[in-house]
C-alpha cells in the first residue's frame, strides 16, 4: 500500500537534489556591454534629423510636428497607413518616426498600456511564431540574449491589454531596411538610434494606440 510515509520518502529521494541553476537559466543581457552596443548601432556624428546610413526615405527620419488638439502628452499613436509613430509632447507638438508594422493579419490594432520598458532586451519567440515558421524560430525556443543582432534591438516598450502581456512590442530592429513596410510578426519596428532617442521620454503607464491599416493619421 502506498502510504503517506512512503510518499514523503519517495518524493524526498526524487526532489531533494536541486538541478544546477544554469539548467534553468534563461536568456540574459550583459549590462556591461550596453554602452558599447549603443555606440555600435549609432552612426558617427549622429544627427536624428539628417543621419541616414540606412537609406530610408527622408520622411521616415525623426521630425517634430504639430499635434492635434486634445491628445494626451506622453501617449503614442501608430499610423499604420503612413507607417508613422507619433509621441505626443507637452508643448502642442509630437515627435514623428518611421516604423514598420506586422505582416498581413498579424498586425493587431488596439489600445494598449506600456507596462514595461527594457534596454537591450532578451527575446523569446512565442509558441505561435514557432508553429507558424519553425525553420526561423524553433532554434530560438529557449530565448536569445540581448545584443545588436537580437530581433528586439536596443530598446523595447512592452504593450499590455490591462494586466495581460500581449507579446506586442515597439522595439528597435537590426533590420532598418524594413522601415516603411510590413515585416514583423506583430510588433512595431523602429531604427535603433531612433527608439534610443524616444525611450527616455516614454513613461510606463502611457497609452499606445495602434490604428488599423485603413485608418488615418491622428497627430
Amino acid at each position: 500500500m502506498l502510504t503517506r510515509r512512503h510518499f514523503i520518502i519517495s518524493t524526498a529521494a526524487l526532489f531533494s537534489a536541486p538541478l544546477p541553476t544554469s539548467a534553468w537559466a534563461g536568456p540574459t543581457s550583459n549590462q556591461s556591454k550596453w554602452s558599447a552596443w549603443d555606440a555600435q548601432v549609432t552612426p558617427a556624428g549622429y544627427d536624428p534629423a539628417t543621419s541616414n546610413p540606412w537609406g530610408l526615405h527622408r520622411r521616415f527620419l525623426p521630425q517634430r510636428v504639430e499635434a492635434n488638439a486634445g491628445l494626451t502628452p506622453g501617449d503614442i499613436h501608430v499610423d499604420a497607413v503612413a507607417r508613422y509613430l507619433y509621441h505626443v509632447r507637452g508643448d502642442g507638438t509630437a515627435m514623428r518616426y518611421g516604423v514598420a508594422i506586422a505582416r498581413g493579419n498579424l498586425y493587431e490594432p488596439g489600445t494598449y498600456t506600456i507596462r514595461r520598458k527594457a534596454k537591450w532586451p532578451t527575446w523569446t519567440p512565442t509558441a505561435a511564431m514557432i508553429e507558424r515558421d519553425p525553420g526561423a524560430y524553433a532554434k530560438h525556443a529557449d530565448g536569445m540574449n540581448g545584443g545588436p543582432t537580437n530581433p528586439l534591438g536596443s530598446r523595447a516598450l512592452y504593450l499590455f491589454d490591462g494586466n495581460r502581456d500581449t507579446y506586442l512590442r515597439i522595439h528597435g530592429s537590426p533590420n532598418p531596411q524594413s522601415i516603411g513596410g510590413r515585416a514583423s510578426s506583430g510588433c512595431v519596428r523602429m531604427v535603433m538610434p531612433h527608439i534610443n532617442g524616444l525611450y527616455d521620454y516614454v513613461s510606463t503607464g502611457a497609452t499606445a494606440y495602434l490604428y488599423a491599416p485603413e485608418g488615418s493619421s491622428t497627430a
